[in-house]
């Protein structure tokens, strides 16, 4: 079976609602680590001190079928549509190990 990862930079705040809005459509879970970063949109500054620049990098390993829907319900939960509130992107998964055992029976 042929997987993906996507991996999504998302604000704090809105994580649970695109990791919840993922497993609705069938992702099996994710891995979230926090982390920070710049971007187009610079955050805001007071007396040159960045504010709210963290983000959660959140990864999810997926059937190569669910690529779609998974990257839909990201976009929406995690608003991408409004600037620098977050970016996805796919990679192709050449093996894995042990994914197997995280996959729900019939």
């Amino acid at each position: 079976m042929a997987y993906k990862s996507i991996i999504a930079m998302v604000k704090p705040n809105l994580t649970d609602m695109v990791v919840n809005s993922a497993k609705q459509v069938g992702a099996p879970g994710a891995t979230i680590i926090p982390a920070s970063g710049t971007g187009a949109h610079e955050a805001k500054t007071f007396f040159g001190l960045s504010l709210d620049i963290r983000t959660d990098m959140v990864i999810f390993l997926v059937n190569s079928e669910l690529v779609e829907p998974v990257l839909s319900a990201i976009q929406e939960a995690g608003c991408f549509s409004e600037p620098g509130t977050g970016i996805a992107f796919v990679l192709a998964v050449e093996q894995t190990v042990g994914f197997e055992s995280q996959l729900l029976k019939p």
